[in-house]
């Protein structure tokens, strides 16, 4: 058992809170072509209830732990069930002191996946890619053409 330790940053959170973590599949777009990447990503409890009734989703599978099992002295530990290329995603210590947030209001979600276990029966799907490093340029020709008296009162 860890011990009950908080963080600087968050005194209502330790590290023997619940979370779910999950191994993504995502793409990174470079020079033209897309290449996968599996990252790994803090479930909160409105997703992974969502996830489990048949949704796609792009979650290979996902553990249920504890927040020091994954954040331990300020280092992230890749769970031992995910593959060693698995990468930690953005902001990752800020979305799991906020997705354990989620399982502290809502404990019925715990019982998902229990600590401990996997669960890797998803509706997996990558058939709506989720690229990490998109931009969205917006042009002239992206404007809807209006009426000329769409904001006149007739």
């Amino acid at each position: 058992m860890t011990t009950a330790t908080s963080y600087t940053n968050a005194p209502d959170v330790s590290a023997d809170d619940y979370l779910v973590v999950g191994l993504a599949t995502c793409f990174i777009k470079e020079d033209g072509e897309v290449h996968q990447v599996p990252i790994v990503e803090p479930i909160p409890s409105a997703a992974l209830e969502a996830i489990v009734k048949g949704i796609p989703t792009s979650y290979q599978m996902a553990v249920g732990t504890t927040l020091g099992a994954v954040l331990a002295d300020d280092r992230l530990l890749v769970p031992a069930e995910f593959p060693a290329a698995a990468q930690f995603g953005a902001e990752f210590v800020e979305r799991a002191i906020a997705t354990v947030r989620t399982y502290k209001r809502k404990p019925a979600a715990k019982n998902i996946i229990p600590p401990g276990s996997i669960k890797n029966d998803f509706n997996y799907s990558v058939d709506r890619k989720r690229v990490l490093n998109s931009q969205r340029i917006v042009r002239t020709e992206d404007n809807v053409k209006q009426h000329e008296y769409t904001h006149k009162v007739l």
